[in-house]
């Protein structure tokens, strides 16, 4: 529409209709100049770039044009935008941990920073580390590994790059269990495998199951591997050991890998945590990722660590030797810290995390119009809002920015629309427990009220037409 134009704006923060985009699409200009908020700057510049500046322009790649980043990222900064201007906004979009990094972990990694840990390190981690990750999953959930089993990485996300990398080969199918956490299809198309998702249902209580992959394993040209996240983001859902036996069933015997994502280890509200990796001989087929983001409240510390068969974890060492070198030491100083001496406070953390957990999926299921269905694990509640989209006009996407824009002038609530975890998820919401208690209450007692404003919502839906629903959905 505005061919060779270039637009400069004072401020870019329009919600686009991707949550997992940056607000500076070109084609809301004129919502720019013409939206009901007068929170956006209306002074628009053009400019029509050279000749010499049109050549000087970098010609990205195909992959960096079209990488969608998380989206709970993109609202996070729009949220303490906001916060910035003066609007009081309750924070339930991003997962992090309110509380704060474990004591020894914090007291290590400090002791380490002043005796100058601080140099490089082995690319697979630090003997010290790999042997007490290895020594919990033994002695927590019953893992057949040793410090030879164990690559340790910053966070449990650069994994899925791994094992991808490791072990896919361009066009290879990769099973998704959708709603999926979003960087799973990036980090395929990193490699060129090829994303085939399995929806998950509420009324299974958002499981896995053995049929899908079994169907896949059938059906697709070139059944490679399969991604399984138990307790799954962004649904609470929680695969049983039976689910896990079955899925093992079907995957023994197969030139089947699982990336079997399990950060919420420690979130487990009824019952224990299960791993696909506990199965008989599933060593060959599993890499399990972990991090201390969730049960040790390190988030920022990036640290995380896989374990996987010998073979797997020296091609991991590879990965990691050309790309990051390593984690850095002081970190996995703090890291092994937190594994033998914060095993207390972690606990007093989850206690404190399923009370808060209960707090919002019971204040949720009391508002007229969500559906919820009471998470296992997680610190997510998931519920379904089609019904109150459906009156309001609104894609679940856009009911997400309107409760946390536009329902009430002074005060928001931020969380997340289903579709930022993919197609299956349209119709959701993902809240969040990173906040204190009495801001959660305070986000409850909201909610009502701003489902309630339908002539806003339907303004809102007018300015910002892509996150006006096309059809309703089905209920």
């Amino acid at each position: 529409m505005y061919g060779g134009w270039r637009v400069a704006m004072r401020r870019l923060t329009h919600p686009t209709k991707d949550a997992a985009l940056t607000c500076v699409a070109i084609l809301s200009a004129r919502r720019w100049i013409a939206g009901p908020s007068r929170r956006y700057d209306r002074r628009i510049v053009f400019h029509r770039p050279t000749a010499c500046e049109s050549r000087s322009m970098p010609r990205l790649s195909a992959l960096a044009r079209d990488l969608k980043p998380e989206g709970a990222f993109t609202v996070l900064a729009r949220a303490r935008a906001l916060k910035a201007e003066g609007k009081e906004i309750v924070e339930l979009e991003i997962g992090d941990s309110p509380f704060p990094s474990t004591p020894h972990a914090k007291a290590a990694g400090i002791r380490a920073i002043e005796e100058n840990r601080t140099g490089y390190g082995p690319s697979l981690g630090l003997p010290e580390l790999r042997a007490a990750a290895a020594r919990q999953l033994r002695e927590e959930f019953g893992l057949p590994v040793s410090a030879e089993n164990l690559v340790v990485g910053s966070g449990a996300k650069p994994f899925e790059q791994y094992f991808a990398e490791a072990l896919l080969e361009p066009g290879d199918g990769v099973l998704l269990f959708g709603p999926q956490f979003p960087t799973y299809i990036p980090n395929l198309q990193r490699r060129g495998a090829r994303a085939v998702i399995a929806p998950l249902r509420a009324e299974n209580q958002f499981r896995p199951r053995a049929e899908d992959v079994r169907r896949f394993l059938v059906n697709d040209p070139r059944p490679r591997a399969i991604f399984l996240n138990s307790p799954h983001n962004p649904t609470g859902g929680v695969a049983t050991d039976e689910d896990l036996a079955e899925i093992a069933d079907v995957v023994r015997g197969t030139d089947l890998m699982v990336f079997s994502d399990e950060p919420y280890c420690h979130m487990i509200w009824q019952g224990r945590h299960h791993s696909i990796l506990a199965q008989p001989g599933m060593m060959d087929h599993v890499v399990a990722a972990y991090t201390f983001s969730k049960s040790y409240s390190m988030s920022g510390w990036r640290i995380g660590f896989a374990a996987a068969h010998p073979d797997i974890v020296a091609a991991m060492g590879k990965l990691i030797n050309t790309t990051a070198s390593c984690a850095p030491p002081f970190v996995q100083v703090a890291a092994t810290a937190a594994l033998e001496r914060d095993a207390t406070t972690r606990d007093d953390y989850m206690t404190r995390f399923r009370i808060k957990v209960e707090l919002l999926a019971d204040g949720l299921a009391g508002i007229e119009g969500l559906s919820v269905v009471k998470p296992v694990g997680t610190f997510y509640v998931f519920p379904d809002a089609r019904a109150i989209c459906n009156r309001l006009g609104l894609t679940s996407h856009g009911l997400a920015l309107f409760l946390m824009e536009a329902a009430d002038e002074r005060f928001g609530v931020a969380c997340l629309g289903g579709e930022c975890f993919g197609p299956e998820g349209a119709g959701f919401l993902r809240f969040s427990c990173a906040e204190p208690d009495e801001q959660i209450t305070k986000a409850l007692a909201f909610l009502p009220r701003a489902f309630s404003r339908v002539d806003a919502a339907g303004a809102f839906g007018k300015a910002y037409p892509e996150l006006a629903q096309k059809a309703p959905y089905d209920l």
